[in-house]
């Protein structure tokens, strides 16, 4: 429990783990004051059996148990703020900081993992982190600090009924090692069929168009329908384990409350305890595991916690393409590809290349569909490290230039054309953010693309579907192009861009490919 603990907060970025710490800290103070409850109860109780009560005597105890109550309540309106803030900030914080590093892996990474794996991680894993995660260790951690201390007021009240709740203490915390233990291997397969669920999900939705034309909806979903089912029985059995431990950790702490109040009752029966102090402990003995109890139940998630740390870490050790390169702006794109060799795996797809492209000049590469033509045009542009040779970019290798500072050089026009879910203004723009309106339409009327968008019904700023699904395949190649021109790269990379294109718009994306090609280098 303490390692998963260590292994969450070491994980939280530091302004978000001090917020945590301020919060158990704060949880210190909540506990000091549930537990000052008692002695103002000792105070009020110990007049009444003395017959010394008095109105002050009350109202000391009345102003303890009043400022007590306020502070608690103030205190842990605090603490629920700084959780939720950290929380919220660190599973965002996280999200942007694999987005980030993501960003600089090879290529080769998108293609050996599947998007339902990438989209757990910085979906599920990271709302599980940000929300499940922060208030099942708030709550385990918050639960243990109540405990410690009301256990160490009634040690110092009475060692020997402080000892019976500390065994108690004991025989519930192997209990719940033992219902933590038990969920190993259920949590890990939460966690897979989760994923699993994602992939499902998207490859059924990326396939509907396959699905109804071959009139396969119903095989189709039944790969969706088993992941489902899957997930569903796996959480059960989650639950299901946990239910078996947790009647066992809520018997511990009862009878070891029942313990407290016969062992107080004995003690007083054989003269050693005072019919006060007798009492206490007998009230107290209702009290002192409240904390554990609300615990225990949760921390059967702690191995979640731990296993979704350890994914958000996965990836975040993954070995990013080296990027320490300089900022550096060419003076001539003159390049030069020599001798490469890359591999997929143990399948060589380039075998000892070498090529010239000058500045401003134009190459072709033509051959049968798998044949490497579109791994080397991402290569030149440093999607992925070659294997073995040199490219370079004006005499320089394109290693020795800062990941960002090379891509400034390049603009693509793929065959499969991807489009935000966003306005079509801002997707022309999005190499350039800060680009005017003007602009915007001045690069569309160049890609031939300015007639169709101004007879949609909100023009420009007309909202299109995830892929441009509500564009032809001929409008979105425009619009890729218009993009492409907007950023205004020196070297321009076309990869089949024509392939998808019926006639009727092969006239006006050739008159958009030459605009965009004009004296440049592609």
């Amino acid at each position: 429990m303490i390692a998963t603990l260590k292994k969450f907060f070491d994980f939280c970025a530091g302004d978000n783990r001090r917020m945590f710490y301020q919060s158990l800290g704060i949880g210190v103070l909540i506990a000091l004051c549930e537990a000052a409850k008692f002695p103002a109860i000792y105070l009020v109780l110990g007049g009444f059996l003395s017959d010394s009560i008095s109105d002050s005597r009350v109202l000391v105890g009345f102003m303890i148990l009043l400022v007590s109550v306020l502070l608690e309540s103030l205190f842990r309106s605090k603490s629920t703020m700084l959780q939720c803030r950290a929380g919220y900030q660190e599973c965002a914080g996280k999200r942007i900081e694999i987005a980030e590093h993501l960003r600089y892996l090879p290529m080769g990474y998108f293609n050996q993992n599947s998007l339902g794996e990438i989209t757990t991680v910085t979906t599920n894993v990271m709302e599980q982190l940000g929300d499940v995660a922060t208030r099942v260790v708030m709550l385990t951690t918050q639960g243990i600090l109540n405990t410690a201390i009301i256990v160490l007021f009634i040690l110092l009240f009475d060692w020997r009924i402080g000892l019976i709740c500390l065994a108690g203490v004991i025989v519930f915390a192997l209990i719940n090692h033992s219902m933590r233990k038990a969920n190993v291997e259920t949590a890990a397969a939460k966690i897979a069929v989760d994923t699993k669920v994602i992939e499902r999900v998207l490859e059924y939705i990326q396939g509907i168009s396959e699905v109804k034309a071959y009139n396969m909806t119903g095989k189709s979903r039944k790969k969706l329908d088993d992941a489902i089912k899957e997930a569903a029985a796996t959480n059960t059995k989650l639950e299901m384990i946990s239910n078996k431990y947790i009647p066992y950790q809520n018997i511990a702490l009862k009878l070891t409350g029942v313990a407290v109040i016969l062992a107080s009752i004995g003690f007083y029966l054989h003269g050693s305890m005072e019919l006060l102090m007798t009492i206490m402990m007998m009230i107290m003995a209702f009290f002192v595991f409240t904390g554990l109890e609300s615990m225990g139940s949760y921390s059967a998630l702690l191995r979640v916690v731990g296993l979704c740390v350890d994914r958000g870490k996965e990836v975040l050790s993954l070995s990013p393409m080296d990027i320490s390169g300089k900022n550096v702006t060419p003076l001539t794109h003159n390049i030069k590809v020599s001798g490469i060799d890359f591999a997929y795996g143990k399948k060589k797809i380039i075998d000892d290349v070498s090529l010239s492209v000058p500045e401003k000049g134009t190459v072709a590469f033509v051959g049968p569909s798998g044949g490497g033509k579109t791994t080397l045009c991402h290569l030149i542009a440093r999607f992925w490290d070659v294997d073995k040779g040199v490219i370079t970019l004006d005499e320089r290798n394109v290693k020795a230039y800062s990941m960002d500072s090379l891509m400034e050089n390049f603009s693509f026009v793929f065959q499969n054309v991807y489009l935000f879910h966003d306005t079509i203004a801002n997707n022309i723009r999005f190499g350039r953010p800060d680009a005017s309106m003007d602009e915007v339409i001045a690069a569309a009327q160049k890609a031939c693309c300015h007639d169709f968008i101004m007879a949609l019904p909100d023009g420009y700023d007309t909202v299109i579907g995830e892929h441009g699904a509500s564009l032809s395949g001929g409008e979105r190649q425009r619009i890729s192009i218009a993009r492409a021109i907007m950023k205004d790269a020196p070297v321009i990379i076309l990869d089949e861009a024509t392939a998808n294109v019926d006639p009727e718009n092969e006239k006006e994306l050739m008159e958009a490919i030459e605009a965009l090609t004009k004296k440049k280098q592609f």
